[in-house]
């Protein structure tokens, strides 16, 4: 029974170790409690890599770098799309409630998305 409880600990342990804590503005996508939130992509001047920045009410500063998803390493987090960052965050317990588009200038509209908890 010992060898049985002290297997499923090192069974645990493994387990959470691979475990990611992605962060906005520090603080992690599982502690966020608010109803609904708002995300929209973002991409690097000559860059194909797709970002997201996620408001949920939080204080913005520095031109909205704070609202960037981070991984655990600080680094911003990259996505495949926006609708693959709505996919990442039903794991948090959000789903998709309205999506709308402004257009700021000629030619780059902005997609915004807005989920609420489950």
């Amino acid at each position: 029974m010992k060898k049985l409880i002290v297997l499923s600990a090192i069974a645990a342990c493994l387990a959470f170790s691979e475990v990611k804590a992605q962060t906005v503005n520090g603080v992690r996508l599982s502690e966020i409690r608010a109803e609904y939130i708002e995300i929209s992509e973002f991409r690097r001047y000559l860059g194909e890599k797709t970002f997201i920045y996620l408001e949920y009410g939080q204080k913005i500063e520095f031109a909205r770098a704070n609202a960037v998803i981070k991984d655990d390493d600080g680094k911003d987090l990259e996505f495949n799309s926006l609708i693959d960052c709505v996919n990442k965050l039903r794991n948090y317990g959000y789903e998709l409630f309205e999506t709308y588009v402004l257009k700021y200038n000629e030619g780059n509209p902005v997609k915004y998305y807005i989920l609420k908890k489950k």
